[in-house]
């Protein structure tokens, strides 16, 4: 599966505004996150940094879209997802 069908079979699980908002939340505090052990030069802290947001995500997932998260069968290509998803946010090509 290409990576453009891939990402349109993602928004399709992102549909609820409340998940769509929780990744947005738990990526803005993770990339907080990482810039703080790096200033700091905490570099054992960036292995906590998928724990930080994916307890938003999966949230997001299990109450709001009761689904199953991306993240469980490919979590490279549903991090890219995530990310490309949440510029189409910012940029307003996805509703927030």
């Amino acid at each position: 599966m290409t990576f453009k069908k891939y990402y349109v079979k993602y928004l399709t699980l992102h549909q609820n505004k409340y998940n769509r908002r929780l990744h947005v939340i738990g990526n803005v505090i993770t990339l907080m996150f990482v810039f703080w052990a790096i200033y700091n030069q905490h570099w054992f802290a960036l292995l906590l940094t998928p724990f930080i947001i994916y307890p938003f995500a999966w949230t997001g997932h299990l109450f709001f879209e009761k689904n199953k998260p991306a993240a469980w069968t490919d979590p490279i290509r549903a991090k890219l997802s995530d990310w490309l998803m949440i510029w189409h946010i910012i940029t307003g090509r996805f509703p927030w």
